[in-house]
């Protein structure tokens, strides 16, 4: 590959890892909300009870601004098929275009039709409606993650197709919609949406109690989000050992990365910490747990599996960035096991929201699950390389006829817009989180500012009483 073509590529890679980078946050953080206002609706329909009203009409408005966030975000991903990454989409613009359809046609559309419901009809439908639209909203986004890593799983592992002259054809959609990796990543992403959300209601519930503001929101806000933490992050321990099975079957030299392990005639150790060195193909002051690691990937302590050596060297991902985006996803996700377990000790004890020992830590801890979720897309993302569909399209392969140029200027400018707009989004939404879930009462809106109307309302009743007492 000559320089300029590998300026290409590299740039290429850059500019769609940062836009998808920033893209996959709002998506997984919305896909969450979405489940976790439903839930608030319902709680309300079912008991009737104000506060959960109020925190439903708060978090809405922070879903609104992240919906809108990743509507704009993942609608430059689409351009970047067709400007940087031409040869890629008409080699599998096939398989790949029908399932983005059908994201469109299944996820989006129903998304779209009840949204406006949801954020707009809170005080003009009935109750059970309303509940109703934002149950179908959460569905909505949750198909939607069905359907795309329905399509970046046949990027990991390919089936159901046949190559005719360099282009992929569908033989069996069956085949193609729930591929090898698919049911993994699937419940590996959704599971991830899902603690993310939690571990930021948990963390906005912990502020306001260590303030001693929205005291009830705040609780039923720890309580939530603990009891979500508790149950899913074991469980995503389970599906991560189930993926990782599976990615060691299908896609072994990813594995190799993961794990810094080189040489696949030994046993495994599990590395805690190194620094891989590709050159020499070997770990730099590793520190090590033995025979760890073959007893993770195949349950047997002296079990074998294929190491990088075992690979032609321009097979092999880049071994550094996999192995420490996984170690900082693994150990965020440990640190979550540990929040939940802590917290839910705490809440059968009764002491959950006087533990400021707890709270206080918690209450910073809102962005864990973002880290994690973008360590884990750079583990299989670039674990994948060099391939961009595994076994059939290099990545190298895969680039339009464009000037690096024209790339890097582009490239600029979308650093340059997004830190603008997505930072503004940020602020606003860390001023509705610090403004609180202000209850509809005593003349005010949901915003805490004065209800011209109903003020005006409640002065002619006064007014009209004083009259008619006087007379």
């Amino acid at each position: 590959m000559d320089f300029a073509a590998g300026s290409l590529l590299l740039l290429s890679r850059i500019q769609f890892a940062f836009t998808v980078s920033f893209h996959i946050i709002f998506p997984a953080f919305t896909i969450g909300l979405s489940a976790f206002i439903a839930t608030l609706l319902l709680a309300h329909l079912r008991t009737g009870r104000p506060h959960y009203r109020t925190l439903a009409k708060f978090w809405t408005k922070v879903f609104a601004v992240s919906f809108a966030m990743g509507v704009v975000s993942g609608i430059v991903l689409s351009y970047q098929f067709g400007t940087n990454w031409s040869r890629f989409s008409e080699v599998t613009g096939n398989v790949l275009g029908p399932l983005i359809g059908y994201e469109v046609l299944t996820a989006f559309f129903l998304e779209a039709t009840f949204l406006g419901v949801m954020l707009f009809g809170a005080d003009r439908v009935p109750k059970w409606l309303h509940a109703l639209a934002a149950v179908i909203v959460a569905v909505g986004t949750a198909l939607s993650a069905f359907w795309i890593l329905s399509a970046n799983s046949w990027m990991q592992t390919p089936s159901g197709f046949e190559m005719r002259d360099g282009i992929a054809y569908p033989v069996t959609w069956f085949e193609i919609v729930f591929n090898p990796s698919f049911p993994y990543r699937f419940g590996h992403m959704l599971v991830a949406a899902y603690l993310t959300t939690s571990l930021v209601v948990l963390a906005v519930g912990a502020r306001y109690l260590v303030a001693g503001r929205f005291i009830e929101e705040g609780k039923t806000m720890a309580r939530m989000g603990v009891g979500m933490l508790a149950v899913m992050a074991p469980l995503q321990l389970v599906i991560g050992d189930l993926h990782g099975l599976n990615t060691a079957e299908h896609q072994p030299a990813k594995v190799a990365a993961m794990e810094a392990h080189w040489d696949g005639s030994h046993p495994a150790d599990l590395v805690l910490f190194a620094w891989p060195d590709a050159a020499a193909e070997t770990n730099r002051a590793a520190i090590t747990i033995p025979k760890l690691a073959s007893l993770i990937i195949t349950h047997d302590p002296d079990g074998l599996f294929p190491g990088l050596k075992d690979f032609a060297p321009e097979d092999r991902p880049p071994v550094w960035p996999v192995f420490f985006s996984f170690r900082i996803m693994v150990g965020i996700g440990l640190a979550m096991i540990a929040i939940g377990l802590v917290g839910a000790w705490l809440w059968w004890r009764g002491r959950l929201f006087d533990a400021r020992w707890y709270l206080k830590p918690v209450g910073y801890a809102w962005w864990f699950g973002f880290v994690a979720i973008l360590a884990g897309w750079m583990v299989t993302e670039i674990g994948r390389q060099p391939w961009v569909v595994h076994g059939v399209l290099r990545t190298a392969e895969a680039t339009s006829p464009v000037l690096a140029s024209t790339v890097a200027v582009s490239l600029a400018l979308f650093v340059c817009v997004y830190c603008v707009v997505f930072g503004m989004g940020v602020m606003y939404i860390r001023r509705l989180l610090q403004k609180g879930p202000v209850p509809v009462t005593h003349g005010h809106d949901d915003d805490g500012l004065p209800n011209r109307p109903l003020a005006a309302a409640q002065r002619a009743a006064r007014e009209a009483l004083a009259g008619g007492g006087a007379s």
